[in-house]
């Protein structure tokens, strides 16, 4: 399977947003609008910054962030692919259960973009406590 050929992506020099994130944005964008379908192959980390000519860590990052939130499955050695719609998103109870959460932490005076970090920071430490009591 090949990648599809990247679309233009202006980048706009004035933007505040980190150029990682503005890549990310830009991704979600065109599998949202189905650019990219489920099972897509995405081009490599270094084909996409060298078509672009930023640096191969900036793609790297929005890549890594796509895949933690669920919008893409990197495969040593295969490459990345748009992930399938996930079933469990379209539970209202979980949504619900989301929403709560983060209106919680914004009471708490969180900002938005620090409940992320601190969700990812969560499923690191119950993912070490798993594979402590599984004995990894």
């Amino acid at each position: 399977m090949t990648a599809k050929p990247i679309p233009t992506f202006e980048i706009d020099e004035s933007s505040d947003l980190p150029l990682w994130v503005r890549l990310r944005d830009r991704l979600v964008y065109l599998i949202n609008t189905g650019y990219y379908k489920p099972g897509d192959q995405l081009p490599t980390v270094r084909k996409f910054a060298a078509e672009l000519y930023i640096s191969y860590n900036t793609v790297s990052k929005a890549y890594v962030a796509l895949e933690r939130d669920g919008y893409i499955v990197t495969t040593q050695g295969r490459g990345a692919f748009v992930s399938e719609p996930d079933d469990i998103s379209d539970a209202p109870d979980v949504d619900a259960m989301v929403e709560d959460f983060v209106s919680n932490c914004l009471e708490k005076g969180m900002a938005y973009d620090d409940i992320p970090k601190q969700i990812s920071k969560a499923i690191r430490k119950l993912k070490r406590e798993h594979e402590k009591k599984q004995g990894k």
